[in-house]
Formats: structure tokens, C-alpha cells, sequence
């Protein structure tokens, strides 16, 4: 098994005077959940319909579970569900009746696969209710079941949560995550609701001006954002030898500037600064500091609504 996904090299897109992908390197992992986070406009989707061949680079490559070649490219899309934009669903058709007309649209053979995949995002007893009827959060379903289609190893969701209530979006949280762990599904997915693509994704890319600023796990980006108590004292060689031997701890760091980050005892500040004072050090800055996800990302993008 490939161990990338997807991979692009030098990805460009231009529309007339507009760059709308500039030089994107980006790479996700096979079983991973990858959270693509950006402003209006940034690219996102743009790049989403490039992969899926919804339209075509400027310049620059793309390589799909290994392979980049034009016709081996078109053949390892066959593996991706997309649901990039609502697809067309006949308002006055059941849920099956509408996965039914995608599935013969796209040549997919044998009828089991509607019922499967209507089973696996929990519309598989709405009946003969038709989709006019759908709440939003049972239309977004009823996509998602469309992209499921073909059993795809791959799938590529641009705001699947978009317009959904509290539960909805919970939902569509849990469903993803089930396919994801269980079918071992990959999933692209852009999302403006930052708190739950923390819930979900393992991988992060952001973008911004059609330029990939970051790609990082969630590891790495839950250690990006670590609280931590800022303490500047006038001895700090001194005031680390007392954490250390004190408060029993290493989980600090003095930086440059003599300013010590302290990542233990968060619950507990009054011990840390009793202990300083009662070795005679000067506290002259004492805080709780760090930043939350959406500040981190808004930080990396330079702020403004998200798509």
C-alpha cells in the first residue's frame, strides 16, 4: 500500500490575472484525516477540483495513491468520493431513488451498493420521503452517501458541515470518524467550524492566498498551542533550579530573554509563585499564557471569516 494518498508537487492555477494555487506542496497520508483550514478565496476548493479533475493546473503535478501519469491518473479517481459541491439531487425522488440515478450516471455496476451506502450514513429507512422533505442535515447525508458510492478509499468533502445544527454537525462528526476507523477511510475535508476539525482531523494544511503555509499533525499542532505559565524573575537560572527541585518538575524551559515557560502546575499558580517568593526571588511577570486552535490558525492566515 502507497503510503501517500495523495501528493501534489508545484501545484499552480491561474484564472486569467488571478493565481489562485501558487507552488502547492501537499501530502496526506493514507488513514488520516486531513483538516484543510483557510480564508474565502484562499483555495481550497480550487485545489479540491483539481485532484478530482474537475478542472485542470496551470502547472505543476499530481500524484494519486503513486501515480501521476494522465491515464493512470484518471483510473485512481475512480477510487475517490467527492462531494465538493451539493450535487444534483431531484427533489422529488426518495434518498434510494437519488443514489440510484448517480450510481447508474456513473456506471457503477450492481444495485447492492445503493442500499449499502444509504445503511452507512443512517438514511437507509427514510422510505419513500422524498429528498424535498430532507432536513439540511439529512441532504448533507444524502451527499455524502452519492461520494460513498463505488466503495472509494478516498474522500474529498468541502463543508460537509455547513449549515448544520449542533447535532447535525455532531453527526456528521461521528460518521466520518466511523469511516475513517473502521473502513479505513482517508479524508480531505475543509471546514470553517475550527473546534471540530480539532475533534477530528489527524492532519492539518493551511492555506492562504493560494500559498500552503503549514502542514502539520495534530501532535504537533496540540503542542503549538500549549498553555503555559510565563514567569520573568530577576535570578531566572536560579528560579529553574527551584521549579525543578521544589514543584519536582522539568516540564519548563528558560528562553533567551531570561523568561521562563512553565508547563506543569497550571492548576495550581500559587504554589509556583510561593515558591519563588519563599526563595527570595522577584516575580516581576506572572502569567497564564498560549494560544487557543482558532488563534493559532488565525494567527498563520492573518485573521478574517472563514470559508
Amino acid at each position: 500500500m502507497n503510503e501517500y494518498v495523495l501528493r501534489t508537487n508545484l501545484l499552480t492555477k491561474r484564472y486569467k490575472q488571478q493565481l489562485a494555487l501558487d507552488n502547492v506542496d501537499m501530502s496526506i497520508r493514507a488513514g488520516s484525516i486531513y483538516g484543510f483550514i483557510g480564508q474565502n478565496g484562499a483555495g481550497k476548493s480550487t485545489l479540491m477540483k483539481l485532484v478530482t479533475g474537475l478542472a485542470f493546473q496551470t502547472s505543476g503535478s499530481i500524484e494519486l495513491f503513486g501515480q501521476s501519469e494522465e491515464k493512470a491518473l484518471i483510473e485512481a479517481r475512480h477510487r475517490i468520493g467527492v462531494a465538493i459541491e451539493q450535487p444534483a439531487l431531484f427533489p422529488y425522488m426518495t434518498a434510494y431513488e437519488n443514489v440510484e440515478a448517480h450510481r447508474i450516471q456513473r456506471g457503477i455496476p450492481g444495485r447492492e451498493c445503493v442500499a449499502q451506502a444509504l445503511k452507512l450514513v443512517g438514511l437507509g429507512e427514510t422510505g419513500r420521503k422524498k429528498a424535498r422533505n430532507f432536513s439540511l442535515g439529512m441532504k448533507q447525508r444524502l451527499s455524502l452517501a452519492v461520494a460513498l458510492l463505488g466503495d472509494p478509499e478516498f474522500l474529498i468533502l468541502d463543508e460537509p458541515t455547513n449549515g448544520l445544527d449542533p447535532m447535525g454537525v455532531v453527526e456528521m462528526r461521528e460518521l466520518l470518524r466511523k469511516l475513517n476507523r473502521e473502513r479505513g477511510i482517508t479524508i480531505l475535508i475543509s471546514s470553517h467550524i475550527l473546534s471540530e476539525l480539532h475533534q477530528l482531523a489527524t492532519h492539518y494544511g493551511i492555506i492562504h492566498h493560494g500559498k500552503l503555509l503549514e502542514q502539520l499533525t495534530a501532535d504537533e499542532l496540540q503542542a503549538r498551542c500549549r498553555t503555559f505559565l510565563h514567569i520573568k524573575v530577576d535570578a531566572p537560572e536560579r528560579a529553574a533550579a527551584v521549579i525543578e527541585r521544589e514543584l519536582d518538575t522539568n516540564e519548563f524551559e528558560v528562553l533567551e530573554n531570561g523568561a521562563i515557560r512553565l508547563y506543569a502546575h497550571l492548576e495550581r499558580p500559587g504554589r509556583v509563585s510561593s515558591a519563588l517568593a519563599a526563595h527570595g526571588l522577584e516575580i516581576e511577570q506572572f502569567m497564564p499564557m498560549g494560544e487557543d486552535l482558532e488563534s493559532y490558525f488565525t494567527a498563520r492566515i492573518g485573521g478574517g471569516a472563514h470559508e
